[in-house]
């Protein structure tokens, strides 16, 4: 018989508090990083190779490496039962053995990494990309250890948070980003500006610097986790082969299914990557990441206080008898989510090419590349609130304990997003902005379908009336929209494009113009949610 570890207590609210600022600074560190990649090499063969590469390390980390990830989930939801005589042992056991399999998938990828290459991105050699091609099969090569690394992270990640510690595992990202900045830094001063040419040579060694950093970066993560692990009690870095230990049938048995689920929902962009290689212009999938983390920058933040104080709220009301109040958290998550994402989501439409613009034009990223993102990031505006909503309801799901149907539809809509993406490029070739558009598609499937079924489940909900509401909400966004649009053409009328000064100087009358009118509409509405929220946020930046 286990006993529970005696730990210093936190409040919910302190805990979600050290996440969002930590996930605050993360996701700006994140865009920095991005901005000096875009600088560095624009929409080029090294950018473009370094996203086909970057595509089975970085689903590794998400899976294996991210909190929350099936890693974390399963270290946690054992470790927390054990006190830490035994905790120690059992990470040491279980850092072995998932290691030792890494291990084995690390040198699979290192030896096939063509085969790799030519299955998520068939199109390089049919589009005559073979330099695309050759850099990212090297590219993949020396990201190899990351399927190491990222198992390790993740271990590390549900560790110490098991010891009470959730600041470092949550700030560790930056380590990994300032790695990435570093070195594109060291190159720039070895050969200047020759980093950014599409030349061969340049382009293959600042290919490998990239590929290189970003090892670096989650080497030093996982290094930070170690020290803080060992000083925590919780384990050292050391062989140990006990398998036998019903702690590691216990965290295998919550890990693997896990660990299958949640890799069901990245294909997805595999199949987004596939098409996207087939289209001749170079630096599409580049430009996917740059548009993508223009928009998930802001989601992650307003999510995270959208999201983290009513998953506890759905848990706690699960029980039949309070499925009424349920019903009322369900609609103001729905709404808050229509209140943030719609109108940003209009001035990410209207406002595409300065935002872009501003964010990544300098150094190789010149304006060809800028108009590429901006309609990518008109694509990916017009799905802001469908990706939010679709989460809320996911999460409804499970805390009603029923995980199985959030799956078989991201397994229905893995096929879905491949026939959407056909489509959209084959038979309207509509370029890359289409493949957002498959997203978008997919995303609003999942979330009617969702709704749908929910409604089912909880004997009902009043959809008519939540629609008129979301409406209203679309309604209030699209002026908002027309409005920022407007102003900003008004102002390059007057005072001109060029200069970075002007632009955010553009970009700040817009967005402010846009968002009033969408307050003024919205305050007509008298929405209590909205009340709610506006007077919490009121609250805490009078207190600081």
């Amino acid at each position: 018989m286990t006993k529970q570890k005696q730990k210093p207590s936190r409040s919910l609210a302190g805990i979600a508090g050290i996440i969002a600022a930590a996930t605050l600074i993360s996701k700006v560190f994140g865009l920095v990083r991005q901005q000096t990649i875009s600088a560095a090499f624009g929409l080029g063969p090294a950018a473009d190779a370094f996203n086909y590469a970057y595509t089975i390390p970085g689903f590794l980390l998400i899976l294996l490496g991210g909190i929350n990830g099936p890693f974390y989930s399963a270290v946690v939801s054992v470790l927390a039962k054990r006190d830490e005589e035994e905790a120690a042992p059992l990470v040491e056991t279980i850092t072995t053995l998932v290691g030792f399999i890494l291990l084995v998938i690390a040198i699979f990828i290192f030896i096939f990494a063509p085969n790799l290459i030519d299955i998520f991105a068939a199109g390089l050699r049919t589009t005559g990309k073979e330099l695309v091609r050759e850099i990212a099969i090297q590219q993949l090569r020396v990201m190899s250890p990351m399927a190491v690394l990222a198992g390790l992270i993740g271990i590390g990640f549900g560790v110490l948070n098991s010891a009470n510690q959730y600041w470092l595992p949550a700030i560790s990202p930056l380590f990994s980003s300032s790695a990435v900045i570093l070195s594109l830094g060291i190159l720039y001063l070895q050969v200047g500006t020759n980093i950014g040419t599409a030349t061969s040579e340049y382009a293959t060694i600042g290919g490998m610097v990239l590929a290189g950093g970003y090892v670096a970066g989650a080497f030093l993560q996982w290094l930070v986790q170690i020290f803080a692990q060992v000083k925590s009690g919780m384990g050292r870095f050391r062989l140990r082969f006990d398998f036998q230990q019903p702690g590691v049938r216990e965290i295998l048995r919550i890990m693997l299914p896990a660990t299958f689920s949640s890799g069901m929902l990245q294909f997805n962009l595999y199949t987004d990557l596939f098409f996207a290689s087939r289209i001749p212009q170079t630096g599409v999938a580049a430009a996917l990441a740059n548009a993508g983390l223009l928009v998930q920058t802001p989601v992650g933040i307003l999510s995270n206080m959208i999201l983290v104080p009513l998953l506890p709220m759905f848990a706690q009301l699960a029980a039949p008898d309070n499925w009424d109040e349920l019903k009322l958290r369900i609609r103001q998550g729905l709404i808050l989510s229509g209140f943030t994402m719609l109108p940003l989501g209009a001035l990410m439409i209207s406002l595409a090419v300065p935002i872009v613009r501003i964010v990544y034009e300098r150094g190789a990223f010149n304006p060809e590349n800028s108009m590429l993102v901006a309609s990518l990031l008109v694509a990916n505006g017009i799905g802001m609130f469908i990706y939010l909503g679709r989460d809320v309801l996911v999460r409804v799901f499970y805390a009603l304990g029923d995980g199985n149907t959030p799956f078989r539809i991201s397994t229905f809509n893995i096929f879905l997003n491949a026939l959407l993406d056909f489509l959209f490029l084959e038979v309207f070739n509509l370029g890359a902005p289409g493949l957002v558009y498959a997203t978008v598609g997919v995303n609003c499937s999942s979330m009617l379908m969702l709704l749908l079924l929910l409604n089912r489940k909880l004997n009902g909900l009043p959809l008519g009336e939540w629609g008129l509401i979301i409406l209203g909400l679309v309604g209030g966004s699209i002026a908002t929209g027309l409005a920022s649009g407007s102003t900003l053409r008004l102002t390059q009328q007057f005072l001109g494009t060029e200069g970075l000064i002007l632009q955010l100087l553009q970009l700040s009358i817009s967005s402010a113009v846009g968002l009033v009118v969408f307050a003024i509409v919205v305050s007509q509405m008298k929405l209590p949610e909205v009340n709610v929220f506006v007077a919490k946020l009121r609250q805490k930046f009078l207190k600081r």
